[in-house]
């Protein structure tokens, strides 16, 4: 394949200039903090919102923190557990999640520094909670079934977490000072009560707020639902105005190429899109062959025009889906001048060639968005105003 130039929010060394594939120009560029490694653990939900934190602190002049996603994961479990007992066995006790969960763990427990809890305490370099579910499902199944939740049961969970994930620090050092929990958090600053989740649906009304129906939103959460234009809107104002966006949404479809540092959402190409010098072969393709062209990722084709309408139907058709969270971090245009997202990813760095970043085309971005997380303060004074943010 071609070499992809991407301007990312890291420092990369530049790939070089050729003669087709994504070129891209900066246009806004949010400091934030490395990329982390999620590895085998369904916890996107808290790598992709811990960013959103530590980038917050950044902008804040709070300086660099490496905060600890596990010891959220680990009041985020407990919660569930609770949850699901209660709701005789009908909870949600997956390892999924959503932004606001990592609000009110925080506003539970508070955090700690990712070198105080890294939630590693097993055979790994790497997180990895397969077992740890295993066992976790079959707490909860067992509780339910016998109607009790006994000290026994209680000693037990306890012991799950401690076992995986370590046992909780009571006080700690960092950088040269004594810290509880409570301190520590206390000592950040952050408000979880001034970040607010957006999306945008027809079958709800705007400037309202209702519960998005993902699985994942087992809290029962309620957003406030935007016009498609107005979100847009928000994501471009925050990131210009030097605030990043936690986006949760779909990366199930071939337009998504984390390898290829790209996201697209292509309408299919007609012949006038091709190089001339292959119009005869490129002729002879049906609609499926010519998408196989663009997912080669070689160079920018015509996107779909998303409306609300048309975004509306990839939810209620189930295409669009609650996939994973990342980071927006930044604006850049390709050679056609076409808009994408900047987008810090969980990953590693390791997996593809742009450090563990991506860029999301805006036509992506419409359409496969579920929700999106900012300061209020990122809102647009007319918008923040219709939706009755104080």
């Amino acid at each position: 394949m071609k070499t992809l130039i991407l301007s990312c929010a890291v420092a990369m060394a530049s790939m070089g200039a050729v003669a087709q594939g994504y070129q891209f120009k900066e246009v806004v560029k949010v400091p934030v903090t490395s990329v982390k490694n999620q590895a085998s653990s369904g916890t996107c939900w808290c790598f992709a919102t811990t960013s959103f934190m530590e980038a917050e602190l950044l902008r804040m002049g709070k300086g660099t923190y490496d905060l600890s996603e596990m010891y959220i994961v680990r009041q985020k479990y407990m919660n569930q557990l609770q949850d699901n007992f209660i709701r005789a066995g009908r909870g949600n006790i997956g390892q999924g999640s959503l932004s606001h969960t990592f609000m009110n763990a925080y506003r539970q427990v508070g955090i700690v520094p990712e070198e105080v809890y890294c939630g590693i305490n097993y055979q790994s370099d790497r997180h990895n909670h397969e077992e740890l579910a295993s066992y976790l499902h079959a707490l909860a199944e067992t509780s339910v079934k016998l109607k009790k939740r006994s000290p026994e049961y209680d000693s037990l969970v306890e012991n799950l977490f401690d076992t995986y994930l370590g046992k909780l620090p009571e006080t700690f050092t960092y950088q040269g000072k004594e810290y509880t929990p409570k301190s520590f958090t206390e000592s950040l600053g952050l408000n979880m009560d001034d970040y607010v989740e957006l999306t945008s649906f027809t079958h709800h009304p705007y400037y309202q707020q209702f519960e998005v129906e993902v699985p994942d939103n087992w809290e029962h959460q309620l957003m406030y639902n935007l016009p498609l234009d107005e979100l847009m809107e928000v994501t471009d104002h925050a990131l210009k105005n030097g605030y990043t966006v936690c986006w949760d949404g779909d990366v199930s479809e071939k337009g998504f190429s984390f390898k290829n540092g790209v996201a697209i959402n292509p309408e299919v190409i007609h012949v006038d899109d091709y190089a001339t010098t292959d119009r005869a072969r490129f002729e002879k393709m049906d609609e499926k062959e010519r998408l196989q062209e663009v997912y080669k990722f070689e160079r920018p084709f015509p996107e779909v025009n998303v409306t609300p309408e048309v975004r509306q139907e990839g939810f209620e058709k189930f295409v669009t889906t609650d996939d994973h969270l990342m980071h927006l971090t930044g604006i850049v245009t390709d050679q056609q001048g076409t808009k994408y997202y900047v987008t810090k990813n969980s990953w590693g760095t390791e997996r593809n060639a742009f450090g563990g970043y991506l860029n999301m085309s805006e036509s992506f971005v419409r359409a496969k968005t579920i929700y999106i997380t900012v300061h209020k303060d990122a809102l647009p004074k007319a918008i923040r105003k219709k939706l009755g943010i104080q």
